[in-house]
This record gives C-alpha cells, structure tokens and sequence, in this order.
C-alpha cells in the first residue's frame, strides 16, 4: 500500500467488511433540514453493535493482522476504537489489551470489558495513555492498533463515505467530526474519488483544535476537557494530517454549548442517544447555517456511548436555556397559608413545582417576610411569563433567578 490511502483500499474494505457490521441508516432528517436550511442525511453510526464507526477501522485492520499470524493486539483509546478493537478482537479469536486514561467514562470502561479485552487504566492523558501502550506492546509482543494513524484503519473508516453516497449520490457537502483525523482521511479519499467536487468540512471542538491548528496554521489554545472526549485528541496523526491538507476544504470549530444543542436536538427530535463527539456535524450546521444552505449535507452521527449521567445534565441545562426548567424567587408575608396561596397560583398558571426551598434566615428581607425559591416545570418561555405574571396578580413579588 502506498504511504496514502487510495480508493480501491477503501472498496476492498468495504467488500471485507461485509456481513461484518451493520449496513446503517442514512436518511433525511426533515425537522433539522427545516431548522438549519440545509437539506440535511444522517448516518447512524451509533446503531452500530459497539455504538460507534470505530468498529470498521479495527475489523479492517484485525483481519490483516489476523492473516499475519498475530496472536494478540494492544490499543490504546479513550473508548470507541477499544470498544471496536475489542469486539472484533473476541469475534477473530486474538488476545486484546486495552490502554484508557484514567480519565475514561465508566461505561466505556465497563463496555470494552464486556467485549472480552483485558483493559489497563494509565495516565491522565491519551499521550501519557500512548505511551505506556507503546511500551506493553514490545513487553507482551502484541501488535500495535493505532486508532487513527493506519492505512488499514483509515480505509475502514472510508466505507461510511461509499455507503453515503451509494444511497444519495448527488450530496453537495460531508460535514465530518475531527479528532485523530482517521474518519474524515477515509471518507475524503472514498468521497473525492466517487464525487470529485464535493464540499469536505471538518468539525472540531474549540477546546481540542490541534488538527485545525496544524492544517491551518493556528495557535488557538487547547482546553482540558470537552464533552465530545472522542475527538479530544492533542496531537492529529502524521498520515491523516497529510490528506486532510490535500483533500479537506474546511476545518470549523463549535463551542461546547453548540455541541450539548445539538446532542439534544438528536435525543428530542431523532429520538437517538449521540455522544458529544457524535453530534459535532450538527452543531457546525448550528453554528454556521449560512456556511450550509440549501445544500445536500450528510452527517455522520459516529458515535452514541455517552455516560447516562452526563446525558441526563445535558437534558437539564437544555430544560433550563428552554425556559421549561426555571427557578423562580418570590417575596412573600410570613403568615399562615402564603405558601398555600403561591403554590395554588402557580398550579392555576399550569406550572408544575419540582422544587420548593422556603427560606426565612438567609434574606436580606425584613422579619417578617419571606423567601420562597421554586423550581417549576414549564412549557416554555412564554408560559413561565405567564406564570410570574399570575404571581404578580396575586400580590407576590416574583422574578425568574438565572
């Protein structure tokens, strides 16, 4: 195989990986093509067995490996790729050891576990991870499985492209998730050879931009912590970098709240669970809607093992920018039934109460007055107006806290 990763790897790739994995949706999504103004196709690669694409990368590369005579492999991931190496690694019968950071999500952890792999929490970064990986492999004499910086793993990566276009040929753009740089090499070599003149934009977060600062020549700062960790990647890879530069058009970045919209707007209106790093091509199409309109975009969905617990936040701060979950002061006179009163005319307002704190020692009010803090359950904005201004009616004195 030449140094770069060319179309007939990719179509080999796809003819063994057949039978292998499932063949995944890609559909129209109406109700975000009517939010972004773009006509918008979304690959759901989270219906995959171990819930992201990573699985085509590790199944190309296990069943080389597997030919050779290897015996065992070693990875190290911060979860989608163990979880793939792992699985196919069980389903080809090889021994597999799995380097994660400290850092890992439990239910990455605990997955990867139950895919049959001995795993190994090192470090508190995917590098120091890396590392350590590096040096079990020429310890235990397994073969390294890098996630992104492999032929093999990147021409399994480019199947997503050929299954995409098969389904809707004349797409005008891919907007693709950018950690390592494994998936979108893949796919722009897959696309470029199949639809020339298509749009290829990458999408990273603005806390892990080290492919966009590489690519484009940058210095943005990099964070600590993302809620897309799958594309929380330091350094991108030495291959990838190189097609991302000859092949990608456009590299853009979304903050942290654009991915959490988008992860719910999944949940709320796909009805489908996508990790941060999964929801990243929505979140550019949130960002950037003008960059994108009135084209064919298809989006890769590529990944749904988030923890349940984060999950859950994101739907909680999600209620509360919707003004569905909102915490509410009111002033009251401290008097027998004033809580009674409150709580009946936020009832009659069609508000539910989540939470009531009545509080008399910690106000700056006078003695006899006190503070009740209520967290209500609304439809809305304009239904929690109504609300404070039934309070008001009532002679409460009351105001949304933010």
């Amino acid at each position: 195989m030449s140094a770069m990763v060319e179309i007939e790897d990719i179509s080999k790739a796809a003819i063994r990986l057949r039978g292998q994995l499932l063949d995944t949706p890609f559909v129209e999504s109406r109700t975000l093509s009517d939010i972004v103004g773009a006509q918008v196709f979304l690959k759901f690669e989270n219906l995959q067995f171990t819930a992201s694409f990573k699985e085509r990368g590790a199944c190309n590369k296990l069943v080389d490996l597997a030919a050779s005579g290897v015996r065992g492999v070693i990875a190290m991931s911060a979860g989608n790729h163990a979880q793939g190496v792992a699985y196919h690694a069980q389903r080809l019968g090889l021994r597999a050891l799995i380097v994660m950071p400290r850092f890992t999500p439990s239910v990455k952890v605990e997955r990867t576990r139950g895919f049959g792999a001995e795993v190994v929490l090192h470090g508190d970064t995917l590098e120091a991870a890396r590392a350590h990986a590096y040096e079990l492999a020429e310890r235990e004499g397994l073969s390294f499985v890098h996630p992104y910086d492999d032929e093999a793993i990147i021409a399994g990566q480019g199947t997503i492209a050929l299954e995409m276009l098969d389904v809707v040929p004349d797409l005008d753009a891919l907007v693709i998730a950018v950690g390592g740089g494994g998936l979108i090499s893949g796919m722009a070599v897959a696309a470029r050879a199949r639809r020339p003149g298509i749009e290829i934009v990458g999408v990273q977060t603005s806390r892990f931009p080290a492919m966009v600062n590489a690519v484009q020549g940058t210095h943005h700062p990099q964070g600590a912590s993302t809620i897309a960790e799958g594309i929380a990647v330091g350094t991108p890879g030495v291959l990838t970098q190189a097609i991302v530069k000859s092949l990608v058009d456009d590299l853009l970045l979304v903050d942290e709240g654009d991915i959490e919209q988008a992860v719910l707007m999944l949940l709320e209106i796909e009805k489908t669970v996508v990790e941060g790093a999964g929801a990243v091509g929505l979140a550019a199409l949130l960002r950037h809607p003008e960059r994108f309109r009135g084209k064919r975009v298809g989006l890769v969905l590529c990944g749904g093992n988030i923890d349940p617990l984060l999950l859950a936040a994101i739907i909680e701060r999600g209620m509360v920018r919707a003004g569905r979950l909102a915490r509410v002061r009111v002033s009251a006179r401290d008097v027998p039934g004033s809580l009674a009163r409150i709580t009946a005319t936020v009832a009659e307002a069609g508000a539910n109460i989540d939470e009531v704190h009545h509080q008399r020692a910690f106000t700056m009010l006078a003695a006899q007055n006190v503070d009740v803090e209520l967290v209500l359950q609304t439809r809305g904005r304009p239904h929690l107006a109504s609300v404070l201004d039934a309070l008001h009616a009532a002679g409460f004195a009351a105001e949304e806290q933010r």
